[in-house]
């Protein structure tokens, strides 16, 4: 029996339509030209009278545009998320019901801003065990409904849904290996305080502001330009590959320094870096799959070229993928 491998056979991405320039963070001391030498963020999106498994959903079906699959045919939901509608039920069975796949399992997964790549490994397990054929993996965010607006870390964050359809091929394509990894010492480092079971809920947490994501921005920075550079000459050398072998990058968007850095430790040209944070910002887990989506629909992917996955995230959490278009 042939092996079966993961292959990406659509992605889609939806990003709402507000607009919200650099210079609205002026009132919290920041500007746009310190965001952008720093970040590379000029604008992000902010959601309004729009949910996270709307974002999702939107982005879902996008990702089934011009293939033969139907929303029927769909297996699995995966939504990553660190915004869900409700603490339960889960996203993912929001946008199962929106997405009109009763036949579909759906559960969500928290990693933060490796949740778009957890959920592609996760998911590749699936078709590669023969267990499902269609599995779609979400990445949507909205955290502007977690954004402290009076904190100056609100800059780095905007709201956004990317998409990837995994689907079963015995052909030499798909993805072929992952390299994940955790550790929670690092999980102060960038949390949502309080609405969990450690400190639930209260009047007291509402007049502290403990709902909204506070971060250390030198640990993450230090943090994430540690890990990806080990993280990926790890996955590289364990299948006898180099730097030069990669055509393409796709990262998830921390900010345009880290990534600057993590290419320069790995002898990766930049240019082979893959960024949209100009546009969107940091969409936590939907980076992934919309930045993948726009190299897709670009037409830069040819047959053949290695792709190389990468992300960091609270927790902490961090990876990488290979795959072979």
């Amino acid at each position: 029996m042939q092996k079966l491998r993961a292959y990406i056979k659509g992605t889609g991405s939806y990003v709402p339509p507000k607009i919200l320039k650099n210079d609205f963070f002026e009132k919290v001391g920041s500007s746009d030209e310190w965001i952008f030498k720093n970040l590379g963020i000029r604008e992000r999106r902010i959601a309004e009278g729009e949910v996270t498994s709307d974002l999702a959903y939107k982005a879902g079906l996008k990702a089934l545009e011009n293939t033969d699959v139907t929303p029927k045919d769909i297996d699995l939901i995966i939504v990553a998320t660190s915004t869900p509608d409700r603490q339960a039920p889960s996203t993912a069975c929001f946008v199962q019901e929106k997405m009109e796949a009763p036949q579909a399992v759906a559960f969500d997964i928290s990693a933060v801003c490796s949740g778009g790549l957890y959920g592609i490994a996760i998911g590749c397990q699936f078709i590669e065990t023969g267990m499902y054929k269609n599995v779609l993996v979400i990445g949507a965010d909205t955290f502007s409904t977690i954004t402290d607006w009076e904190r100056k870390d609100s800059v780095f964050f905007g709201d956004g849904a990317g998409a990837i359809l995994l689907s079963a091929t015995t052909e030499d394509k798909g993805f072929f290996d992952f390299k994940l990894h955790a550790d929670g010492t690092g999980k102060y480092h960038f949390n949502i305080p309080a609405g969990g079971s450690e400190i639930p809920a209260s009047e007291e947490t509402l007049k502290q502001r403990l709902h909204y994501f506070q971060m250390n921005g030198k640990e993450v920075f230090e943090t994430a330009t540690r890990v990806l550079p080990e993280t990926i000459n790890e996955i590289l050398e364990a299948n006898q590959l180099t730097s030069d072998n990669v055509d393409w990058v796709i990262p998830h968007q921390p900010s345009i320094r880290i990534l600057q850095e993590t290419a320069r430790k790995t002898n990766i040209p930049f240019e082979k870096v893959m960024t949209n944070m100009d546009k969107y910002a940091n969409t936590s887990g939907g980076t992934i799959p919309i930045v993948l989506d726009e190299t897709f629909k670009s037409g830069r992917v040819q047959s053949g070229n290695l792709l190389l996955f990468a992300a960091v995230g609270s927790g902490w959490t961090w990876g990488t993928a290979l795959y072979k278009a």
